[in-house]
Order: structure tokens, then sequence, then C-alpha cells
């Protein structure tokens, strides 16, 4: 699907050799905060959830995709559409990359891919990200690429015992 790929990168839908990329950026704290995760994920779970990825974002709501490097197929991330309303032409979109492989122009590219995808393929009016007061990485990314600070949640996100801001962005076709 020459839709999501890139000049270094493409997009891909998860297949079960995944498993263990998967396993590992689940189950690193440090990114517990970004994905809403409170507790490590077995295998099992995991397993199972590779073997339902096949749904169709109409039907899922969602869609998780692995960004790899295209020369070496190495799995540098992962990139997402959630809460996908086709009523309202809209989605939520987060990135994570595996520190192994930040600032490299990754995420910034992928970021562009996904956002080509979601206007053109899924016909989407707006896309829009969540990122935390002081992820200055995230909002310079997406900043970068047109989305505009929209709003401030206060308090919104529990971390580390103490409460942050998170900032709603947004970027509209």
């Amino acid at each position: 699907m020459h839709k999501l790929k890139g000049t270094n990168i493409n997009l891909r839908a998860l297949e079960p050799e995944d498993l263990d990329f998967l396993y590992n950026i689940e189950n690193n704290e440090s990114f517990w905060e970004v994905s809403h995760t409170q507790t490590p994920f077995s295998k099992f779970l995991l397993k199972q959830y590779l073997e339902n990825a096949h749904l169709d974002i109409f039907e899922a709501k969602q869609l998780r995709l692995l960004i790899e490097e295209k020369s070496t197929k190495k799995q540098l991330g992962m990139i997402d559409l959630f809460d996908f309303n086709p009523q309202h032409k809209r989605a939520g979109i987060g990135i994570l990359i595996h520190p192994d492989f930040q600032k490299n122009g990754h995420a910034s590219e992928a970021l562009s891919v996904l956002i080509n995808y979601a206007f053109t393929y899924l016909d989407l009016h707006q896309l829009y990200a969540n990122i935390t007061a002081e992820n200055s990485k995230s909002i310079s990314l997406f900043t970068k690429h047109r989305f505009e600070k929209i709003g401030l949640k206060k308090d919104w996100i529990l971390s580390e015992g103490k409460f942050k801001d998170e900032i709603l962005f947004q970027l509209i076709k």
C-alpha cells in the first residue's frame, strides 16, 4: 500500500513477529504516562491483541501501525489513530519512537505519512493530539506539522504523584 510509505520509513500493520517489540514498548514504564498504562502487559495478552489487530478501523475505531525503517525493516516505533469517528470525520493521533531511534526524523516522517493517509484515504476533516505541557519534543513535532494549540487541560495527568497539564492540539484539513 503506497499510501503508507515515506522516503525512509514504512507504516505497516502489526504482525505476530512484532510481539517482542510490542512487549518491550508496552512494558517500558517511561512510556506509561503517555499510554495511560498502569500495569505491565503479558505476552499472552499482547498475542491476543495481535490476533485481533486485523480489525478494520471502522470496526475497531483505532488503527495502530508499526513504524519501520524502509532499508533495514527495523522496528522503530508505533503510530496510532484512536477515537476514530467517521460521522464527525476526526481521530486522535499518537506516536512513539523507541529511544534508540529518536532524533533521526523518523517521527516527523511517520506523522507526515499518517496525516496524508488520514486526510486523503480516510477523508478525515481533523486530527487532534493530547500532549503533556512539558513534552517539548512532541509539542515541537506536532506544531511543525501545523497542529495548533486549542486548549489546556489543567492538572489532567497524574504522574509520579504530581498533576501535569495537558495541551490539546488540532489540525483541520
